[in-house]
């Protein structure tokens, strides 16, 4: 017995300082938010990471650290990003304000007044219906604007470009808003790189691919991938481009196929822009040329054998006549044929020609 608890108290005092220490952060009170983070929000770290989530916010906060650098809001209720709606407390460091998801429908002039250093804005997954022309006057040093599924209620491609016109963008977003064509007006000089992820488009066309090559856009990455792309023969100007500039466009070797049916699935890049057949479809510039010119050669056609046929009806008098003509010139023939044959099958003048020196 007494060496059993003798062996139990070794034990015992072996764990306790690991006990000790599992039971410290017990003991230890929580360490209060950071001063100057809103009720609503909460701080990680430092107050140079602000984040509220899901919080239902009606509208943004107005008591933030001054020293904040990152700023999120998402899962709210905003509405509307007003005027000046950092002005009265102005965030002189802020870089990134993520505003996802937060039913943001309209952004006014100057909304983004007091932000002097912000780089990176997201108003991704909100439907935006309403951008005004000075939306992001506020932000001259905005690089980055995240646009993804955020142009699905209105079509705001005039409104965008009025707004980041004045902007010296690097980067511009826009993934899954259901675009079909290249939004050219978009693209300010001296963007870097679009995305354009996860969006209608079937093709680049002839003239967005010189829009592409002018000055300023030069050196700008596109992304493409998850679009149906069409590998039909109106793909040809697109696939050449993208042959001879791979390295413009970093998920190349990842776009696929979407149609038609024998090539789905097959990678762009091992198709020839020769070996594309034109299917006629919808929307395909060269089955619509083509069918357009089979129409026009049938119309052409139909017009030549009219006219043929009018001229004989108007000259059916005197084709009666020739073919009158024609069959008395055949009989007389005919007959000049037969009175030979006739003439050379007598057989008295066969022997009287046979013994001429009787």
């Amino acid at each position: 017995m007494a060496r059993g608890g003798e062996r139990a108290g070794r034990c015992g005092g072996r764990w306790l300082p690991w006990l000790g220490l599992a039971l410290l952060p017990l003991a230890v009170p929580p360490a209060a938010a950071p001063a100057g983070c809103p009720a609503a929000c909460y701080c990680v770290t430092t107050p140079e990471l602000v984040q509220c989530r899901y919080e239902r916010l009606e509208e943004l906060p107005r008591e933030l650290p001054v020293t904040v650098r990152n700023l999120s809001i998402a899962g709210s209720n905003l509405s509307a990003l007003p005027r000046a709606a950092f002005a009265a407390r102005p965030l002189p460091e802020l870089r990134l304000l993520r505003l996802h998801s937060d039913n943001i429908q309209v952004v006014e002039d100057m909304a983004l007044q007091g932000l002097p250093a912000l780089h990176t804005l997201d108003l991704s997954h909100n439907p935006l219906l309403s951008v005004a022309p000075g939306a992001f006057s506020g932000a001259p040093l905005l690089r980055t604007l995240q646009l993804n599924q955020a142009l699905l209620a209105a079509p705001l491609e005039e409104q965008l470009a009025l707004a980041v016109r004045n902007l010296s963008l690097r980067r511009l977003e826009l993934g899954g808003n259901a675009l079909r064509a290249l939004p050219t007006a978009l693209l300010p000089a001296g963007l870097e790189e679009l995305d354009l992820r996860n969006n209608s488009l079937q093709r680049l066309t002839a003239a967005e691919l010189r829009s592409l090559d002018a000055p300023g856009l030069r050196g700008l990455r596109l992304t493409l991938g998850a679009n149906p792309l069409s590998c039909d023969c109106a793909l040809r100007p697109f696939l050449a481009w993208l042959r001879a500039t791979t390295a413009r466009v970093p998920d190349a070797r990842s776009l696929r196929c979407s149609g038609p049916s024998p090539l789905r699935g097959t990678a762009l890049l091992r198709l020839r822009p020769d070996g594309l057949v034109c299917t006629g479809s919808e929307g395909s510039e060269p089955g619509q040329l083509e069918t357009a010119s089979y129409v026009f050669f049938g119309i052409v056609l139909a017009l030549i054998g009219i006219v043929f046929l009018m001229v004989l009806y108007l000259n059916r008098r005197g084709i009666k006549r020739w073919l009158h003509n024609l069959r008395e010139a055949c009989r007389d023939q005919m007959e000049g044929y037969h009175y030979r044959y006739e003439q050379d099958a007598d057989p008295r003048r066969t022997s009287a020609v046979s013994t001429p020196g009787l």
